[in-house]
């Protein structure tokens, strides 16, 4: 189908071309095949952004190589991962927040404006002219808040200089609401789905992020070509029929739609059992998983490139600059090489249909050893965050030894004076200034070694023998007190039951 695709739709237009006098059939196939924007999906506001180049990868190359090559193996991907709309340039923006009487005490109006002040500033070239906190009786509304705010509004928005933009803090915006607060303001008009769904796609590296985000975009199309027709519909004059198939230009598009999501699914799931395949190729070498989780920008990256000396990380102080899961080796004091993975982080108020498609990153959760869960105490609601990262993670059906062995870590306590931990267990850095991560580090190397019921005993063997290559390669060596009056060493090492097992069938005691 993927290669009949242009032809079938070069076919159909020349009927459609009357509706789209501003489209050219090639102009058409380029938009409808491209990962974002099918007919004309810019006008729901796609902020503009750089389109990183792609292959850029981080941390153990060798695995992240792996999942990648399971999608190339998939020749539609080309298609499913054409590039997007050239981006929009510069914004000025004004945050327009509705204030609901219903919003709960601890998530403020202030700190919601906060957030989404953020989120614009994680946009290249985007930038905050003026914030506004409107309050409305009725969210819901067509035009979200009544006559009287929204005259006010209006006035407010047209006297800002070189205003080109209105971020609405709401989760999603009808196409009959944005169009008429376009009409009404002379800006285009943007919902927080659609942001950070842009915020996304500029921070998207790794193929299987692309395609995660060309699934979450699906919704967002199919409402843009209801629209779209719609409008076309009233100006002509009804659906128009293609060729004598029986079928609408609108049903068409549907259509080619539903097989594009299909076939990303597809291609997503494939990645998913090559990934099983890498845990378990994981389980094998027995390295320990640590996952590190926590709310976006709270110094995950910072932390995971304090703790293993990565150079390849480089973290950004922005949200969701990371969006790929990638694992990066470490050493900790017992010198037990471990693995750190990092995740996608967690947004107060995530878009329900982004969601989903990422639900899938949070499945090495599961798979880890242990799970640290940084917080940035700097951050109001801070304890608000904790509570929400720890329902997410009782809903993935956890082990209860995983949950109950949890190492929370309380970051950047440099913007705090005197900071002091109120949960007992906690452990407080700095991990931009290296504060207290040393005491971090003892803490993650005995509850691993817990975690993973790994042994610490000392070994005799003959130097002669080939014992003690076969502990350097199959366990973890702290020490070697060589004895040269008869050829031996007694040997420290950390080694797994299995292992140990191994070694004794092996080098009978």
């Amino acid at each position: 189908m993927g290669s009949r695709l242009p032809q079938l739709l070069r076919r159909g237009l020349r009927i459609a071309a009357p509706l789209l006098p501003d489209y050219s059939p090639e102009l058409c196939c380029r938009r409808l095949l491209s990962p974002v924007c099918h007919t004309r999906a810019l006008r729901t506001g796609a902020p503009g952004c750089r389109f990183p180049d792609g292959g850029f990868q981080r941390g153990l190359g060798k695995e992240n190589g792996e999942e990648n090559a399971a999608l190339e193996e998939m020749p539609e991907l080309e298609e499913l991962l054409a590039p997007g709309p050239p981006p929009l340039g510069a914004q000025r923006v004004c945050v327009v927040h509705p204030k609901s009487p219903s919003k709960l005490p601890r998530s403020t109006a202030e700190l919601q404006v906060a957030e989404a002040v953020a989120l614009i500033n994680s946009l290249q070239n985007w930038t905050v002219l003026d914030t506004v906190i409107l309050s409305t009786k009725a969210p819901d509304r067509k035009l979200i808040f009544g006559k009287g705010n929204l005259q006010l509004l209006t006035e407010k928005i047209k006297e800002l200089p070189h205003l080109t933009a209105v971020f609405m803090n709401v989760e999603r915006l009808s196409p009959v609401t944005k169009k008429e607060l376009e009409e009404a303001w002379g800006v285009k008009v943007f919902d927080r789905y659609t942001v950070v769904l842009h915020i996304f796609r500029c921070n998207a590296r790794t193929k299987e992020a692309k395609l995660q985000i060309a699934l979450a975009e699906i919704p967002l199309l199919r409402t843009n070509l209801r629209n779209e027709v719609s409008q076309l519909d009233q100006q002509r004059g009804g659906s128009r029929y293609i060729m004598g198939s029986g079928e609408t230009f609108m049903e068409m598009q549907h259509r080619l739609l539903k097989e594009k999501e299909l076939k990303i699914r597809n291609a997503l799931e494939k990645l998913k059992r090559k990934r099983r395949l890498l845990r378990t190729e994981r389980r094998k070498r027995e390295f320990p998983i640590i996952s590190v989780m926590g709310y976006t920008n709270c110094g995950k990256t910072t932390l995971i490139k304090a703790l293993t000396g990565d150079s390849g990380l480089q973290p950004r102080d922005q949200l969701f600059a990371t969006l790929d899961i990638t694992a990066h080796a470490g050493h900790l004091p017992s010198n037990l090489e471990v693995l750190y993975v990092d995740t996608i982080g967690f947004l107060s108020q995530l878009p329900h249909d982004l969601i989903e498609s990422f639900s899938a990153t949070l499945e090495d959760v599961a798979c880890s050893d242990l799970i640290v869960h940084v917080r940035d105490v700097s951050h109001p609601e801070s304890t608000f965050q904790k509570a929400r990262v720890l329902s997410v993670l009782q809903n993935l059906n956890l082990p209860s030894h995983l949950l109950d062995s949890i190492v929370e870590v309380h970051n950047k306590v440099d913007l705090i004076e005197r900071y002091e931990p109120v949960e007992p267990n906690a452990i407080a850095i700095s991990a931009l200034l290296g504060h207290g991560l040393e005491d971090l580090k003892e803490e993650i190397d005995k509850t691993i070694l817990q975690a993973t019921g790994r042994n610490i005993l000392t070994v005799k063997v003959n130097l002669s023998g080939p014992q003690l290559s076969w502990l350097y390669k199959e366990a973890t060596v702290q020490e070697v007190d060589v004895m040269p009056e008869d050829g031996t060493a007694n040997v420290k090492v950390i080694i797994s039951n299995s292992a140990l097992g191994r070694y004794k069938k092996k080098f009978p005691w």
